[in-house]
This record gives C-alpha cells, sequence and structure tokens, in this order.
C-alpha cells in the first residue's frame, strides 16, 4: 500500500500572448540568474518579500502568497490561466503538481475535488513553503502536501499529473523530469500539461508519443496547447 506523503509534509512558462512560428521543443538557451532562481536557487531560511493576491479557479476564491525568487510572483501566470479556463476539474483522485511553485494548480484541484489527494513536487524549497502555508490558509492542508522530489514514495501512483511544465530548465532536463514521473502514473492515467506553442508544444507533444505516451491536444488558446499524454494500461 502506497505510503501517503499529504499526511507529511520545477519555473515554468509566462510568455506573451503571441503565436510565432514553432521553434525547438525546449529552448537551449540558458536563462539569466533571476530566471534561475526561480527554479533552484531560493532558501525559504533567507527573509524575502511576499506578495498575496487573489483569483477565482472553477467557482472557488484562491487567495495565494507568492514570493521573490519563485515563479509568478504576484500574479496568475496567463499559462496556469488558460489551463483553467480551458478545463473543467478533474474527477476525485491521486494527484500530482509537477513543478508546482506556491501552488496554484495543485491547491486548485484540492478546492475543487472532493476527496482528492494532492502532492505537489519542486525543487525550490521556498516554493515548497510557500505551497504549504497556502494550503493551511486555504483548508486544504489535509489533502494537500508540498515536498521535494526524493519525499515522494517510491512505489506512490497518480491518478493524473498536472502540470505548467518548467520549460526553460532545457530540453534534456525537461524529458529527464518528464520520463521520471509519467511512469508514476497508474494504469490509464494521464497528464494534463499547458504548453505556449512558441515554445515548442507540438514537437513536445510529437516527442511524448515517440516515447511510448499517446498525446493529444485538448485545447489551443492565444497561443497555447494543452495537452493530454496517456499511460496505457500494459505498461508497469
Amino acid at each position: 500500500m502506497n505510503e501517503d506523503p499529504v499526511s507529511r509534509d520545477l519555473g515554468n512558462q509566462d510568455p506573451e500572448e503571441q503565436d510565432p512560428e514553432e521553434q525547438d521543443p525546449v529552448s537551449t538557451e540558458p536563462a539569466d540568474s533571476d530566471e534561475q532562481d526561480h527554479y533552484f536557487n531560493a532558501d525559504p531560511s533567507v527573509p524575502y518579500a511576499r506578495e498575496t493576491y487573489t483569483c477565482e479557479v472553477w467557482g472557488h476564491e484562491l487567495e495565494l502568497i507568492s514570493g521573490a525568487g519563485v515563479f509568478s510572483r504576484g500574479h496568475l501566470d496567463h499559462a496556469t490561466a488558460i489551463l483553467f479556463r480551458e478545463l473543467e476539474p478533474p474527477p476525485m483522485g491521486q494527484f500530482l503538481d509537477l513543478g508546482c511553485g506556491y501552488g496554484p494548480i495543485g491547491l486548485a484541484i484540492a478546492k475543487a475535488v472532493p476527496l482528492a489527494r494532492v502532492i505537489g513536487v519542486d525543487v525550490n524549497e521556498r516554493a515548497i513553503a510557500l505551497a504549504n502555508d497556502n494550503a493551511k490558509a486555504l483548508g486544504v492542508a489535509g489533502t494537500f502536501a508540498a515536498v521535494t522530489p526524493e519525499n515522494v514514495p517510491s512505489d506512490y501512483r497518480f491518478d493524473e499529473i498536472w502540470t505548467n511544465p518548467p520549460i526553460r530548465i532545457g530540453k534534456e532536463a525537461l524529458h529527464a523530469l518528464l520520463l521520471t514521473w509519467l511512469p508514476r502514473l497508474a494504469p490509464n492515467g494521464r497528464m494534463v500539461s499547458v504548453v505556449g506553442k512558441h515554445l515548442g508544444a507540438d514537437s513536445l507533444q510529437r516527442w511524448l508519443g515517440e516515447q511510448g505516451y499517446p498525446t493529444t491536444r485538448l485545447a489551443s488558446h492565444k497561443g497555447f496547447r494543452i495537452l493530454e499524454t496517456r499511460r496505457g494500461s500494459d505498461l508497469t
């Protein structure tokens, strides 16, 4: 039986609204130091500025605390907003918010889905601390927990993965990240992701299919693709 990390205790994309010609699936240019901080370097023990904002998702008002050194400070990023706008909340199950940041996707699921069990995963410890603080403030600390990847038990399986993936970590790192977590889907489980077309959503869709994870487009809006990646029941 799976141990439940919810009972205990990677950034992403926020590009302009544009739809240029598709480029390589993932930018290979190195990020600047400020951009890298929201992936790896933010130390939660160092004082930092916090910023609170409110958004409405699936009929629930979410007041979220963001902070310096964490992706999308002070606002809901455009890609995630499109994800919420285009899709209904998922059915009951066990969910992974991959690259959770301060938690908007996973927390929205925890608020909207009765009896959901949601784990947020991130390598940024400041983001993890903020996500868990947000869960407490929203009253979902019993069903949502953010942790670093090594704190997810190896036998834990997810019905669904939801993600605004950390595109700018680079193609090789992104591919490795996805191939680490996609096998953690339960049979017939799925991953839902939102990716900018100009950041290579269509090429990423093809690549996922080539890895044995059939991927279809659920929606397209203002240059963003919402992709559904399936795990077949025959995969172990």
